[in-house]
């Protein structure tokens, strides 16, 4: 499994989510021009003030502490303790785990709400991991997935020079540089927002809609647990 083709091994994508893990928010700043605030906070709209919200592939935490913000009980979960380490020291008020989105430490119906930011395109088996989302959700529960998509039309050539040149480069001089080659590679081989809706879709979510940033950019697709 290589970088260039966007497939790596569960270890191997947590080894590199443990190496960029000191320039993973400022990364995320210079590569969406500061609007993945944004978008995250889009993303929270899901939560509803006393929801049990579970965070999945928290990453640094800034998703979950959007959802905090709403009034949400929240959860961050994530596979890469260093990226937690992180979280941790933004909101200690928050519950923060180390686990596997692909196999949840927890019962069904635990939650009200779920979201995932920039997270569903790295797992090895992206149908289990929305089904283990469904398992954890009490039906008429709430699934928000913010991720990178392709665009089509005007911006593309810019998408095409940006993450498969620039944002490369900017890895090279990075600790864990190789992470920026597997961002466009892993972009490339993920479904398109239809077809990731209809995976929704198959895993017990209704409602699925989509929601399309930055020309094209980013995908915000949201679903109830049927």
């Amino acid at each position: 499994m290589t970088v260039e083709t966007g497939t790596l091994s569960p270890d191997g994508v947590r080894s590199m989510f443990d190496r960029i893990a000191p320039v993973y928010d400022a990364m995320n700043r210079v590569m969406t021009a500061g609007l993945d605030g944004r978008w995250r906070r889009l993303t929270a709209e899901i939560v509803s003030p006393g929801d049990r919200v579970l965070d999945a592939c928290c990453g640094t935490g800034d998703l979950a502490l959007a959802a905090a913000r709403r009034g949400g009980v929240v959860t961050g979960l994530d596979f890469s303790e260093p990226m937690l380490e992180r979280a941790r020291r933004k909101a200690p008020q928050l519950e923060w785990l180390q686990g596997d989105l692909l196999a949840l430490p927890f019962s069904e119906c635990s939650f009200e709400a779920a979201t995932v930011g920039f997270g569903v395109r790295n797992l090895a088996d992206l149908e289990l991991g929305l089904r283990e989302l469904r398992r954890v959700l009490g039906e008429g529960g709430r699934l928000g997935v913010l991720e990178i998509t392709r665009p089509r039309g005007l911006l593309a050539p810019f998408y095409r020079v940006w993450f498969d040149a620039i944002v490369p480069l900017l890895g090279k001089v990075l600790p864990g540089g190789a992470a920026y080659s597997y961002l466009p590679a892993s972009v490339r081989r993920f479904p398109g927002p239809e077809d990731l809706a209809q995976v929704m879709r198959d895993a017990g979510f209704e409602d699925v809609r989509y929601r399309l940033f930055a020309g094209g950019i980013v995908a915000l697709h949201t679903g109830v647990a049927a």
